[in-house]
Formats: C-alpha cells, structure tokens, sequence
C-alpha cells in the first residue's frame, strides 16, 4: 500500500473516531443542563440532543471555510490534518 494513501485512510479514521467521541461530550453537557434543571425528561434531552447532533454534522461548513481562509493551500499536508 502506498505511503500516502495508508496516512489518508489513517487520517479519515482518525477524524471519524474524533467526531463520534466529541459527540459524547457535546450531548452529555447539553443533557445535564436541561435534566438537572427539569426541563426536559431524560428520554427526550437524549433523542433531542442525538437528533442536532446527526443534524449538526451535515447542516453546514462554516467552521471548514473560516479555518480554510486562515491557512494557504500549499502548506496543507495529511499530517497536519491529522494533528489538527
């Protein structure tokens, strides 16, 4: 397998496992907000926050195309992805 092509397929797997964790995260400080306070009931805090969040990772690119105004193309490497 080529060098380049083994550190994209690392690097795509890398960023999936990131976005499925951070959303561990991003559901769990929503949730203990509304819960906590009574809100919501537990059951639907989990559906809501599990439905943003599926919507959330499709809806837009807006953080993608400010950090893409902020760096040039031609320093862009796989590695640099991936430590970001």
């Amino acid at each position: 397998m080529d060098v380049v092509f083994a550190t994209l397929v690392a690097v795509v797997v890398a960023a999936l496992i990131f976005d499925y964790i951070n959303g561990f995260h991003d559901t769990a400080n929503a949730i203990a907000t509304v819960v906590s306070t009574g809100v919501l009931p537990m059951r639907t805090a989990i559906i809501l926050a599990a439905g943003m969040n599926l919507l959330g990772a499709f809806w837009g690119t807006e953080v993608a195309n400010t950090i893409a105004k902020m760096v040039h193309e031609a320093e862009v490497s796989q590695v640099m992805v991936a430590a970001g």
